[in-house]
């Protein structure tokens, strides 16, 4: 592997940038979304310290300081799940929770920047970022309300997204032009490990320095391959169950000569590829290594279903 081979973002964000040295990388992509200085006071305590096989699966919370010196909670989701609307709703209102004590007033609670870094197709959109803020607008008026809040004796007025989490999208393999914003430069790296050797973008320096396959020990390299392998058959997986699903479908629906049956024999030929092919690729994947646990996240399937086939 060539020496400025650069690992995986996913990879990097569960391991190597939790050591303090590192959060400049981290801190480079936060601030380029939120375009605003940010630095990273911690790694918050949550489920992204787990460390079995499908961890990097998981989130990481990172607790920062913006450019007006107020502190904010930005969590990374890495997760591959059927209902990833509700998983990243569950993990803000998870990080609003976790971090303000009992008794404490609502004045505590902090702004939640979720970051979704999405290497599989969520949706329809012809754009790779996407941005989704609260705001109140006028049913009949069209005006956008502002909250009145007194703080240290001063009333001031206070926008609601000022207060409500805000969500980023990245679909990372919607991507497909030459990068020329640091945003850009970001996106490519988080799509295809590429890092231009004159960046200028804010953390991309960082992770040119310290971001290197060749950088890390043989143990560590052995386990980044693996993750590697374990992506690839994740793929094609699901590209598999997809094309069996949609042929097993088109099969049983022209059997049937009627319209209805055609829909009946659709959806159920849909139903019944998937169940075999879920069935056959839970097999290829233990013969991977891979554990149950991993198995249900990369399928978005019941982990006891797994665990019975």
């Amino acid at each position: 592997m060539a020496k400025d081979k650069y690992v995986r973002f996913d990879w990097a964000a569960k391991r190597m940038l939790r050591n303090k040295a590192n959060f400049g990388v981290l801190e480079g992509l936060i601030t380029v979304l939120l375009n605003e200085e940010v630095h990273i006071e911690e790694i918050l305590e949550s489920e992204g310290n787990q460390e079995d096989e499908y961890d990097k699966y998981n989130r990481v919370d990172v607790k920062a300081k913006n450019s007006k010196g107020e502190i904010i909670i930005v969590e990374i989701q890495l997760t591959r799940e059927l209902y990833y609307l509700e998983r990243i709703l569950y993990g803000v209102a998870k990080s609003i929770t976790e971090h303000i004590q009992l008794g404490d007033k609502y004045d505590k609670v902090k702004k939640v920047y979720s970051i979704s870094i999405l290497y599989f197709d969520l949706g329809k959109g012809a754009d790779f970022l996407y941005h989704g803020q609260t705001t109140f607008k006028g049913v009949h008026t069209g005006d956008t309300l502002q909250i009145t809040t007194k703080e240290k004796d001063v009333i001031e007025m206070k926008a609601p997204e000022q207060v409500f989490p805000e969500y980023f999208l990245i679909r990372v393999n919607e991507f497909n032009k030459v990068a020329t914003t640091p945003l850009e430069e970001w996106i490519d790296y988080l799509r295809s490990g590429h890092i231009k050797d004159d960046t200028t973008a804010p953390g991309l320096q960082q992770a040119r320095e310290h971001l290197q396959y060749m950088q890390m020990s043989h143990e560590e390299q052995l386990r980044y391959d693996r993750h590697l392998d374990a992506i690839m058959v994740q793929n094609d997986v699901i590209s598999t169950a997809q094309k069996e699903g949609r042929a097993e479908g088109r099969a049983e629906g022209r059997a049937e000569g009627r319209a209805e049956g055609r829909a009946e024999g659709r959806a159920e030929g849909r139903a019944e590829g998937r169940a075999e092919a879920n069935v056959e690729h839970i097999a290829r994947m233990r013969s991977k290594g891979l554990a149950d646990e991993a198995i249900a996240d990369l399928l978005g399937l019941d982990l006891n279903y797994i665990r019975q086939h």
